[in-house]
């Protein structure tokens, strides 16, 4: 009697597991879900790229996955992911909830915030003051050019010798974004950058990686320890360097006089104390881990990118070189308005953002309400996963969807044109709040370096491996180049 009983509880909760992963009516198709696991046996949770490539080509630009129980619509090309993103902005504004990710960051930043009346109002502030500090006395491209000069030391020291830049880009992305926060550089030796790049990588690669996928599908395991608890451990030390940082700008500032972002915030503070705002000291520390993040990680991976494809292509360099040369003359350095001129520079620091594909599956999105795309309906609530790279490569949107090519952002008078289909930064409201700081990045520092020196890649160096290492972030595989002055400027 007991094991009929059991039997049949056991029949009726494989039907329940059936049933809650069955698509709901008009939901978009996608492979056959399976009992507990859904889809999750169908990607590689190293690198779930060329998988969503495929199941792309088998079920149309919008398809559906199961993690576990909990199903998500994967969205791809431009037409599906404008529509998304930018036509129907609010329906698809939101953040998916209950992951690794959002857990580890206490949903405090603004980045994974959920969508509402506070993340409005707590982006609306980060862009205005970033937009703030490029302007003024020590605006944004005196604080890149500062950091540049750290970088033509390492430069000077390594001149007729090949080197691993990795580092060097890391710490001076790093750099430059905790001037913009915190008002101040620190040395590549000091621990705040040697711990807090060491944590960002760390992160990068752990939150949706296999682990992560365990932890997002099956909710029983959490408290287990397991790997995924070092993802919180590695932020908890990121938050520690960013409080102290916090402590020091709390006793030294003078209110109403800001030195850098962290001011600006408290003074914000200050001025909504009486009106129940969403401003704190907890939300800053996470803001200032989100910012510095973003800022470190897509910058220095998109420079790794430029200088590995521009050491192996000689000839491009040499025409960036000729036309940098030829528009900067005897000035003393590049300014960002010098882009305007520089239409084949342009063309090439947007080919190498197409290629670098930094963020390839942007961060995931969530439906704010039932909502309809392409036809599909989708219930509020549900994850979206935009996989940008279906964009950034795809057919009919790039003359050279599959090679590096500059071409691909110049017309026939060889001026500079950007296709609507570029959209590294993702689109619409959550769009990357660091876009203009990063953009400015990679002008002054590519044409600066670019100015005084060549890079060429090494003869016994074999053939260059020009594939991704997947992450919340993309980078290249580690490699060296040689770094020599140019004789002929």
């Amino acid at each position: 009697m007991i094991a009929a009983v059991l039997l049949l509880w056991t029949c009726i909760f494989f039907i329940i597991l059936l049933l809650k992963s069955r698509r709901p009516k008009n939901f978009p198709p996608g492979p056959p879900v399976l009992p507990v696991l859904g889809n999750i046996l169908q990607l590689n949770p190293e690198d779930p790229l060329k998988d969503f490539e495929r199941l792309r080509k088998s079920y149309g630009n919008v398809y559906s996955l199961y993690f576990g129980l909990k199903p998500a619509v994967v969205i791809n090309g431009f037409e599906a992911i404008r529509t998304a993103l930018v036509t129907k902005a609010n329906d698809f504004a939101g953040r998916p909830q209950n992951m690794l990710v959002n857990e580890v960051t206490e949903r405090k930043g603004v980045i994974l915030a959920n969508y509402g009346s506070s993340w409005k109002d707590q982006r609306r502030f980060a862009l205005m003051t970033l937009r703030n500090f490029g302007m003024g006395k020590n605006s944004m491209e005196d604080r890149i050019h500062g950091e540049i000069k750290y970088i033509m030391g390492t430069l000077e020291k390594n001149n007729g010798k090949i080197f691993s830049p990795q580092l060097m880009f890391h710490n001076a992305a790093s750099n430059i974004i905790c001037q913009v926060l915190f008002g101040t550089r620190f040395e590549y030796d000091e621990e705040f950058i040697r711990v807090i790049i060491s944590c960002f990588t760390d992160l990068a690669r752990m939150v949706n990686g296999p682990w992560a996928v365990l932890y997002n599908s099956f909710p029983l395991i959490r408290g287990l320890p397991l790997p995924f608890n070092k993802a919180f451990q590695r932020f908890g030390s990121c938050k520690n360097l960013i409080n102290v940082e916090l402590n020091k700008h709390e006793k030294t500032r003078i209110p109403g006089e800001p030195r850098d972002f962290v001011d600006c915030y408290l003074d914000e503070m200050d001025k909504r104390a009486d009106g129940g705002s969403s401003f704190s000291v907890d939300k800053l520390t996470s803001y200032a881990i989100d910012l510095h993040f973003a800022g470190t990680d897509t910058t220095s991976n998109t420079l790794l990118t430029g200088f590995l494809y521009l050491s192996t292509h000689p000839h491009i360099q040499e025409r960036c070189q000729q036309e940098i040369d030829s528009v900067l003359g005897a000035k003393d350095r590049a300014s960002f308005e010098d882009r305007h001129n520089m239409p084949f520079m342009q063309a090439v620091i947007h080919e190498v953002q197409r290629l670098a594909n930094t963020v390839p599956l942007s961060v995931f999105h969530a439906t704010t309400k039932d909502t309809e795309l392409m036809g599909y309906s989708i219930p509020k609530g549900t994850m979206i996963i935009p996989n940008l790279t279906s964009v950034l490569n795809e057919e009919g949107q790039w003359k050279f969807p599959h090679e590096f090519n500059p071409e691909n952002f110049l017309n026939d008078k060889g001026e500079f044109v950007k296709p609507e289909a570029f959209m590294p930064f993702s689109a619409g409201s959550r769009m990357c709040l660091g876009e203009s700081l990063a953009r400015m990045e990679l002008f002054l520092i590519m044409v600066t370096l670019l100015r005084k020196y060549k890079f060429s890649w090494p003869e016994d160096a074999g053939e260059p491996d020009y594939t991704q290492v997947f992450g919340v972030t993309q980078t290249p595989k580690p490699y060296r180049m040689k770094v020599q002055l140019r004789t002929a400027q």
